[in-house]
């Protein structure tokens, strides 16, 4: 990868992790501000905003250490809100 490459990788954002299995609701303060979603298939899937890239690595370490397999990662765009004025209109 070039060094512009690594520039443009998004940081800051809310992501999705799907993992195997339920994963009870007593883990929610450990894993910070995830929100914990079980679903019929018996996955969890964990979303929550990730403030930069060391913070969604300690997020995965903790997924990791539950033992449950990670079965996606998913990244969502920070919802940004673009007003033109009459001028850029």
């Amino acid at each position: 990868m070039t060094e512009s490459t690594l520039r443009k990788r998004p940081t800051r954002g809310q992501y999705k992790l799907r993992i195997k299995g339920h994963l009870g609701d007593q883990w929610a303060g450990w894993l910070g501000s995830q929100q914990i979603t079980h679903h019929a298939d018996g996955t969890t899937v964990l979303t929550g905003d990730v403030a930069d890239h060391a913070a969604l690595y300690g997020l995965l370490r903790k997924v990791r250490d539950l033992g449950m397999p990670l079965l996606s990662l998913t990244y969502d765009e920070p919802n940004e809100t673009h007003h033109l004025s009459r001028k850029e209109r």
